[in-house]
């Protein structure tokens, strides 16, 4: 992040097949100030040409880039050598893919029926090495979770969750402290 520490802002290259909406983000991210725009691409291996040869602090992308999948790009760009950061930036998202983008080293996964000012300040956090996780998305790996695993450990936790110890693994899952969690919930 080099770029970033010298000039105080966050390198973003754009990542989608549709041109409109492509154009469109980059205009609004490049009005930030702590924000420089260092490339838009439709295609994944644009993309990769494009991280070859300039310093790219996060990359925004989508699950699904015309025919190219997200997540594939995610693996060649860390097999190119790219050590940055992604935020998935998409229309939606389901389990298998939000779980593989995570395992993969997504910082984030945002949705695009968010608000402009949300998206820059997922952008923001991610940048400066957070993690931005929509709450839909956390509930729908939790919900997956508990479908898939009915018992936990050997304290015999069988069945639907009660509310709290839902909202405790939804603590867990947010990255809350035991103590902040014992003090919502």
């Amino acid at each position: 992040m080099s770029d970033q520490t010298q000039e105080g802002r966050i390198r973003l290259l754009l990542l989608d097949d549709h041109g409109l909406f492509r154009a469109s983000l980059g205009r609004l991210l490049a009005s930030e100030p702590d924000l420089a725009v260092a490339g838009e691409c439709g295609t994944s291996a644009e993309a990769l040409e494009v991280l070859k040869g300039s310093t790219v602090d996060l990359v925004l992308l989508d699950f699904e880039i015309g025919t190219e999948h997200g997540n594939d790009f995610i693996s060649a760009a860390r097999q190119s050598g790219y050590q940055g950061r992604f935020l998935i930036v998409a229309g939606s998202a389901n389990v298998k893919n939000s779980a593989i983008a995570l395992k993969l080293g997504a910082s984030g996964i945002f949705l695009k029926s968010e608000a402009p000012e949300s998206l820059v300040q997922a952008i923001r956090l991610v940048g400066n090495g957070g993690i931005w996780i929509d709450r839909r998305i956390i509930q729908m790996l939790a919900d997956q979770l508990i479908g898939q695993y009915p018992r936990v450990g050997d304290y015999g936790i069988n069945g639907p969750l009660e509310d709290r110890e839902r909202n405790v693994l939804l603590g867990i899952l947010e990255g809350l402290t035991n103590r902040h969690i014992a003090r919502v919930y």
